[in-house]
Parts: structure tokens; C-alpha cells; sequence
């Protein structure tokens, strides 16, 4: 089972693709308490299988067999559980409530096309208007959208350094759910620069500023939501000390994250891949993407 948005989506398209129907359900409005962010979604099947999770996996069955209902008679439904909800045997652990909307599937075209934007690191959108029961990649507020969900591409790392630190982190990244790429700066694969982008946070994990300076500069000039540098904060002054040389800016500098990591000083590489995965994480939830309806 995954929550990650691009697995559902595909799940959805492929269980109508090859099924001829299959349902989306989104989390569209929450009382009180939920375990999941408003956007949350999950994909079922004609089977009751589904893939996603709207809660924190105390309703989802239920859910699966609302949506397998709703596909059985054609037609979209709101589903309201906990509080307010008719379903008294279905309780919340947080005590609030939350709404869903079962949206049947007419068309994966939309789906794909997202699928495809995300593909391409670009954002995507899904429309769903509730009157008309459909479901479109356009957005439009205008013409009586009644939920906007929006889709980033999967957060990339990209990890620059040497020995067990490089290692660890890359170990760490590659299970929670990160696209990851790591770089010594001596082997194969070289650096590719085009590889940063928004969605992309670089840990430069060297003990070396000579040897972390190539990757610090295209790390500045490009545009990533997060930017670790090791080293203590002695170290710190000397990295802007040496940017300064090159003519950065304390504007540039400023955006380093540096000692790296949420918590330290960490002594060991797997505590120190913990407090740079944990700092990332922070970071990545602080900008607005995934999940507004």
C-alpha cells in the first residue's frame, strides 16, 4: 500500500483500462481531527481493491465498498464519516469527521495526462465538478469547478559528497519515498544540473569547500526548495567567505541550510542521513502543493 498521489493515479487508469471502470475518492472536506490532509485520495476497483488511503487506514475498506456501490449504479456520491456521518459502526480514532467524493470514472484521459505532466517534473491538476460528475485537467474556477486537486512532481535529492555519509543518506532517501540521485564527484554518473529543479532539495555532504563548490554553484543558480551544506558553523563563515570571492550575494548564501540537517550534531552517518531526510521533509511541506481542494 502507498499514499504516493502518482501510484494512485496510475492504479485508477489502470484498473478502467483494463476493467472498463474504476473510482477515485478524494478527501474533500475535514471536522474537527483527521490523519490525512484535505486532497488525500485513493484508486478502487470493480474488485474492492484500492490502493491509497483517506484515513489512517481505519475506513478504507469501508470506503472501497462504498465506491465499488457507486460504480455498480453509475453514478458519483459524497461520503460523510464520523462526525455528522449516518454510519454509526464507522468511528474516526481522532474524533472528527471527514467528507469524500466517490467520482466514477468516465475517462482516464485526464489522469493520464497529469500522470504525464508529472513525468516531465511539470505540476498538474485535476478538476472535479460535482453537478456534472466529471473530472477534467483544466483548471477553471469559473465555469463551476467545485475541487481543484493539484499535483507536484516527487520530491528529488540529490546527495554530493564522499564516504559513509554520501552512502547512508542515499540509503535513507532511496526508502522514504524520494527520487535520488548521489554524486562523489570523481565516478560515474557525472553531475547534471538539469537534474535541479523546484522540486528537488541538494545535500552537499563533503568535508572538502574546494570539492563542494562546483555543486554549491549550480546548486545557486538554479531553483531548489532546500540547499544543506556540512560542516560546523565555523566552517559556515568560510563557505560565504569563499562564495563572496565568486561574487554571491548574502541574498544567494543566506539560502543554505547549513550546519545541514534538523537536529545535530549528528556523529555517526545514520543519524546524520535521519536529520538531513527530516530537514528536507520540513522544508517540502512548507510550499504549497500537493492536496488543495
Amino acid at each position: 500500500m502507498t499514499d504516493d498521489p502518482e501510484t494512485i493515479l496510475n492504479y485508477a487508469a489502470e484498473r478502467f483500462e483494463k476493467e472498463g471502470k474504476s473510482a477515485l475518492v478524494t478527501l474533500v472536506d475535514i471536522r474537527g481531527g483527521s490523519a490525512r490532509a484535505l486532497g488525500a485520495q485513493m484508486a478502487v476497483g470493480m474488485d474492492g481493491g484500492y490502493c491509497g488511503y483517506v484515513s489512517g487506514g481505519c475506513t478504507e475498506a469501508a470506503v472501497a465498498a462504498e465506491a465499488v456501490d457507486a460504480m455498480k449504479r453509475g453514478a458519483d456520491r459524497f461520503l460523510l464519516l464520523g462526525e455528522g456521518s449516518t454510519f454509526f459502526d464507522i468511528q474516526l480514532p481522532c474524533g472528527g469527521g471527514i467528507t469524500l467524493a466517490i467520482h466514477v470514472l468516465k475517462d482516464v484521459g485526464p489522469l493520464r495526462h497529469v500522470l504525464d505532466s508529472l513525468r516531465s517534473r511539470k505540476v498538474g491538476a485535476l478538476c472535479y465538478d460535482a453537478v456534472k460528475q466529471s473530472i477534467t485537467d483544466i483548471e477553471d474556477t469559473e465555469n463551476g469547478a467545485s475541487y481543484i486537486r493539484r499535483y507536484r512532481p516527487r520530491p528529488r535529492l540529490v546527495i554530493c559528497g564522499r564516504g559513509i555519509e554520501l552512502d547512508c543518506a542515499t540509503r535513507v532517501a532511496c526508502h522514504s519515498g524520494f527520487e535520488t540521485f548521489a554524486f562523489d564527484g570523481q565516478s560515474e554518473p557525472r553531475f547534471d544540473e538539469a537534474l535541479v529543479d523546484a522540486d528537488t532539495a541538494v545535500a552537499l555532504l563533503f568535508h572538502d569547500l574546494a570539492q563542494e563548490l562546483p555543486f554549491l554553484k549550480v546548486a545557486l543558480q538554479r531553483d531548489p526548495f532546500y540547499i544543506g551544506a556540512l560542516g560546523s558553523k565555523r566552517t559556515h563563515e568560510k563557505r560565504r567567505e569563499a562564495l563572496r570571492e565568486h561574487g554571491y550575494s548574502d541574498h544567494d548564501m543566506d539560502r543554505i541550510k547549513a550546519p545541514i540537517g534538523l537536529f545535530g550534531p549528528a556523529r555517526d552517518g545514520n543519524a546524520l542521513a535521519l536529520s538531513i531526510l527530516a530537514d528536507v521533509a520540513a522544508a517540502r511541506s512548507t510550499m504549497k502543493f500537493d492536496g488543495h481542494v
